[in-house]
């Protein structure tokens, strides 16, 4: 009896240790690092496929030998012998070469996805290397057609007619937000982004598909790198620096990467035409955790704390303008200062369950808080003047004749403080080789305290000028003025606003055939609904959007690899806080939804030029906008009229092309056309504050064959002139002239030591990866841009001059790059 119940035992023993499993896992790349989707991984008759980021896991038997295999129909198959520990996670991140038999481009490459959603993958060793006054991926966007920006110190972009507020910025599939307060782009400092974290960027500046967000122009979708190995980056500049680290556990589950970051803009500011004393100081520290607790559940953490304090004092500034025949110049005499300061607080979890390799869910939960205050006391005394303009003049360049003077003092005491959180499930599901059917839920509370105390004064020659809305009539010296005495701009509000809102979306996609040729579709819809909730106000009503959108792509069987592509639909944009606060600063809670219909024709063509690849994309789009809640732009701040009381419209036409240029680089050249629009009260068309018609974008990489060490890097743009904006309180249809066109380039050079083309025997370069160090230089040919119009009075002529707000000058830098 004895016997039968040891071998009993021994029998279980053996059939527990013979059912014990582990699982391989990893990111299946090709030889130019980009994942590769729909490859093949088996082990016996056991298998699986990687997706769209060339992600795959698959379970095996753990203390036995098996052989695993990698197969592509258009790459090298790989087979790897592997023997691995029980509960073992083994990750392994295969590199698949392109077949020697190629017969052309296969369409099933691991960009193929990203290439029918019209979606613009940039590559993240471009964004670390190109140079910028604020370099970063908002730095490498701004080239992309489609995108406008006339604001180097700031992170701020328009797409397609859009403001600053409609573009959606997601890392790890997780929203994030920029500070409310902010008025200038020096303010800004850091992007949320840590550009040495990155993985993936993902851009589309237009028609995108249901499962991303609520806004009307564009997506913008980061992921950060999971670990390898251990890794270490260092940066350092005249501008700030960066130190990175990241690491593996031993048993494979746990991997972190963590960066902190430090910027100071002095070196920026101080080129402008207003002298400072400029202190600021910008920092961030930012870190995530991930945890693969089994084959079936991965748990992450991102979380991000930020602190900016930008110390502000003015001391002069003289900006020359006119015509060469009547030039004009403005000199202001400051004093007072400004203190602002910005923190921020943001951190999500998620956790990600694989039910199996057909049905996946995502559970994501994050938070974010910022305490924000502005306080400034600024008086500028000007004088407005003709400048002498004969060249053999003692006097040649000095203001000789004043046709106005004048003071203005500005007064701020701004405070915000909001805590936002989002709760959100995703789902998606593999119906079968050709379709599949994604889902998600998604509830935010937003509870935001703001108290707004503006007021500003205005004297010239000797009157302070009063509110220009206030009802009186001015016939001095003949009869007193016995009205009210008022500031001329004077807002003050405070706001206790809370917002619930509840969102979803449902989206299926399928890939067929007609004939020898290849089609996808998407469809899907969105919903949206909200109330406002704000202390002192009358309770908003409860509103709901639906936004169906879909995209068509079609790929012809032809020897010219061409891909076309319409996609569209009904985008909303539900008010966020900002866009419910009106020019008086109160909270209107009844502000509808912007609603758009956008239309997008594309086509995709890939061809060989010089035996090299490139790729030449065009885009055509229309936008039909109705409940237009307009807005005034002053530097990056948008003040809304938050009242619905508009339509607008935008078309124009986008086209780029990108390869290497020069052999092993990726470089490319934009061309951007836009028109838009909008009528108020149904008083007529005008431009709209971000109507710039034409754009032209480069972005090159070159380098000396005879020194393959020296490199360089150049960023260009050129965008035609914004509207010029108009006096506080004056009716826009008066003021429609334009700002000069802006003119930028950046260029970086780098004598890089060693990285992982250059190797190199020195013994103090064997702990580096990569070394480097560069000269960067920023507005390289000095051109005079402007942000804003400032507007003063002459008090002959009783007209206002609009007086150009330039952005900085050429300014040199010097930076080192070190990894380990």
């Amino acid at each position: 009896m004895k016997n039968i119940i040891l071998v009993f035992i021994i029998g279980l023993f053996s059939l527990t240790v013979s059912a014990q499993k582990a699982r391989v896992k990893g990111v299946i790349l090709d030889e130019f690092n980009n994942p590769v989707e729909n490859v093949t991984v088996k082990v016996g008759d056991k298998g699986t496929v990687s997706n769209e980021n060339g992600f795959y896991l698959l379970e095996l038997e753990a203390n036995t030998k098996v052989t695993i295999t990698f197969s592509h129909v258009s790459l090298k198959k790989i087979t790897l012998e592997l023997n691995l520990k029980p509960n073992e996670d083994f990750e392994l991140n295969p590199v698949m070469n392109s077949k020697v038999e190629e017969f052309g481009e296969v369409f099933v490459t691991g960009n193929s996805k990203k290439r029918i959603e019209g979606v613009t993958t940039i590559d993240p060793v471009i964004i670390r290397k190109i140079p910028g006054a604020n370099a970063g991926i908002e730095n490498i966007i701004k080239t992309l057609p489609g995108v406008y920006s006339n604001n180097e110190l700031s992170t701020s972009y328009a797409v397609r007619g859009g403001n600053y507020d409609e573009n959606l910025v997601y890392v790890n599939e997780i929203e994030v937000y920029r500070p409310f307060l902010i008025r200038s782009g020096q303010q800004e400092g850091l992007s949320f982004t840590n550009t040495d974290m990155v993985q993936n960027v993902d851009f589309s500046a237009g028609g995108f598909q249901s499962k991303h967000g609520d806004k009307l122009s564009s997506v913008l979708d980061i992921t950060y790198r999971n670990p390898k190995q251990f890794a270490a980056s260092l940066e350092a500049s005249l501008l700030g620096g960066s130190l990175t680290a990241e690491g593996i556990s031993k048993n494979q589950k746990w991997t972190n990467i963590t960066g902190v970051r430090y910027r100071d803009n002095s070196l920026l500011v101080n080129s402008q035409e207003t002298e400072t004393n400029f202190r600021p100081t910008f920092f961030d520290v930012q870190t995530l955790l991930n945890f693969n607790a089994s084959t079936k559940w991965n748990f992450s953490f991102l979380g991000n704390i930020s602190q900016n304090r930008y110390n502000y004092e003015p001391l002069t500034r003289q900006t020359n303008f006119g015509t060469i025949d009547e030039p004009i110049a403005l000199l202001v005499f400051y004093e007072g200062q400004e203190k602002d300061k910005y923190l921020t607080f943001f951190g999500a979890g998620k956790a990600v369950y694989q039910y199996n390799e057909k049905n996946k869910l995502k559970f994501i939960l994050s938070g974010y808080h910022t305490q924000e205050q502005e306080y400034y006391d600024i008086l500028a005394q000007y004088r407005l003047g003709e400048v002498d303009a004969n060249i053999g003049s003692e006097t040649f360049g000095d203001v000789v004749f004043t046709r106005g003077i004048g003071s203005q003092l500005n007064h701020a005491r701004n405070d915000l403080d909001a805590l936002i959180v989002n709760a959100e499930v995703k789902g998606f599901h593999e119906l079968n080789e050709k379709s599949q059917f994604e889902w998600g839920a998604k509830f935010t509370l937003e509870d935001i305290r703001d108290r707004i105390v503006e007021w500003e004064v205005v004297d010239s020659a000797g009157f302070s000028l009063p509110n220009p809305l206030l009802d009186y009539q001015n016939d001095q010296p003949y009869n007193p003025y016995v009205g009210p005495l008022a500031p001329y701009q004077n807002v003050r509000a405070t706001n206790f606003t809370r917002i619930n809102r509840l969102s979803g979306y449902a989206q299926w996609n399928y890939r067929g055939n007609i004939g020898e040729h290849d089609y996808w579709v998407n469809a899907g819809i969105r919903a949206h609904q909200w109330q406002v909730d704000a202390d002192g106000r009358p309770k908003g009503d409860s509103q709901i959007t639906f936004s169906p959108r879909a995209q068509f792509a079609f790929k012809p069987n032809w020897d010219k690899d061409m891909l076309f592509r319409l996609s569209g639909g009904l985008y909303h944009q539900p008010p966020f806080y900002r866009e419910l606060r009106d020019y008086d600063g109160v909270v209107q809670t009844n502000v509808k939804a912007q609603q758009s219909v956008h239309v997008v024709l594309s086509n995709d063509y890939s061809f060989k030029m010089w035996k090299r690849p490139f790729k030449l994309v065009s885009e055509a789009y229309y936008k039909n906008i109705t409940d237009v809640n307009t807005y005034t732009i002053d530097n990056v701040r948008i003040r809304y009229r938050a009242n619905n009381d508009a339509e607008a419209y935008a078309y124009g036409f986008d086209a780029r092309l990108n390869g290497e240029f020069v052999p092993g680089t990726e470089s490319w050249f934009t061309f951007g056309y836009l028109k838009t629009e909008e009528n108020q009260d149904g008083k007529g068309f005008i431009a709209r504050p971000t109507d710039q018609r034409l754009k032209f974008g480069v972005l090159f990489q070159d380098y000396m064959p005879n020194i393959p060490n020296l490199r360089l890097y150049l960023n260009l743009v050129y965008n035609t002139g914004l509207p010029g904006g108009s006096p506080a309180y004056a009716d826009p249809y008066a003021y429609q002239l334009r700002l000069n066109d802006y003119r930028r380039a950046d260029v970086g050079f780098s004598f890089v030591f060693k990285d992982e083309k250059i190797k190199s025997s020195k013994v103090w370069l064997k702990p580096f990866n990569e070394f480097s160090l560069g000269l960067e230089i920023f507005n390289l040919f000095n051109n005079q841009n402007a942000i804003t119009n400032t507007w003063v009075r002459d008090v002959y002529t009783k007209s206002q001059y609009g007086i150009p707000n330039y952005m900085t000058t050429r300014v040199f830098n010097i930076k080192l790059v070190a990894r380990l």
